[in-house]
């Protein structure tokens, strides 16, 4: 699914082009994870201010042309399977596309064949409901706030793996199940590490590792796997530089070893023995 470096790389691949744009139509298909909760037509008009992201959340603030009408903004959530593209000319809708913002500079539309992301607006990011969506999330990990002593404070009162620790999003937000994995072989610790027992110094590895690791993934425009594209329509290549995701039996590249392969919280989790320590 959609991560920090998928969304982010989506962000910056279109918020230039998209912000001053004049919403003129919008479009639903079939219903997301969530409801609009907002009639369309109150959007008409505005125009989209800039972009930010939070979390796995881009956010588009719409600024009304007329006082009376309150815009608020757009959250939006790529879920399992979505992306977005914005551009002039796109090519007929399909049946997976089920959100299509028409404005002067291009169609903004949301393909997810899952259904499992949403466009949810908001009178402010301050405001319900995204302020309830965004409250519980942890620190952005490419953010001056992400420190090792953050992340050991986080993890010492966790007792279970600290690759789910690190999923739940709420100690640091982000962190995908691709990059944990990558993360977790860069810092040299075993996932299967209980949290509580990653002490100060391994903290430090690890920060470093995860920033290193998400720093990398946005450089190769993210990670494709099966749906993710950019709003250019364009794949992301991390995957062909993964040194451990998806390479069960293959040699680990740093100390020959295997690269195993298990099942964590239901999810697959890829990592070499022979260097990542519990």
């Amino acid at each position: 699914m959609p991560e920090l470096p998928e969304v982010e790389v989506t962000r910056l691949s279109l918020a230039e082009r998209i912000e001053g744009a004049r919403v003129a139509d919008m479009a639903l298909g079939k219903p997301l994870r969530w409801p609009l909760g907002v009639e369309p037509q109150r959007l008409i008009g505005a125009r989209v201010g800039g972009v930010t992201r939070r979390g796995k959340y881009l956010w588009f603030p719409l600024q009304a042309d007329t006082r009376g009408e309150a815009p608020g903004g757009l959250l939006v959530h790529l879920g399992m399977s979505g992306s977005l593209r914005f551009d002039s000319g796109l090519p007929h809708p399909g049946p997976h596309d089920h959100f299509r913002l028409m404005t002067d500079r291009g169609e903004l539309r949301l393909t997810d064949p899952r259904r499992f992301g949403a466009v949810v607006w908001s009178a402010a990011l301050d405001a319900a409901p995204a302020s309830t969506l965004l409250g519980s999330l942890g620190v952005e990990p490419l953010s001056a706030d992400f420190t090792a002593a953050k992340l050991h404070a986080g993890l010492r009162g966790r007792r279970v793996p600290v690759k789910q620790a690190l999923l739940a999003g709420d100690i640091v937000v982000g962190v995908g199940n691709i990059y944990c994995s990558e993360a977790l072989h860069e810092a040299g610790i075993d996932p299967r590490t209980p949290a509580h027992r990653v002490g100060p110094l391994r903290c430090e590895r690890l920060a470093a590792a995860i920033r290193l690791t998400l720093e990398r993934a946005l450089a190769a425009g993210g990670s494709t796997l099966r749906d993710f594209r950019n709003a250019h329509g364009m794949n992301g290549a991390f995957q062909t530089q993964a040194r451990v995701y998806d390479r069960e039996g293959e040699a680990c590249q740093r100390c020959g070893g295997d690269v195993l392969r298990i099942v964590q919280g239901q999810r697959a989790t890829y990592f070499c023995a022979g260097c990542q320590r519990r």
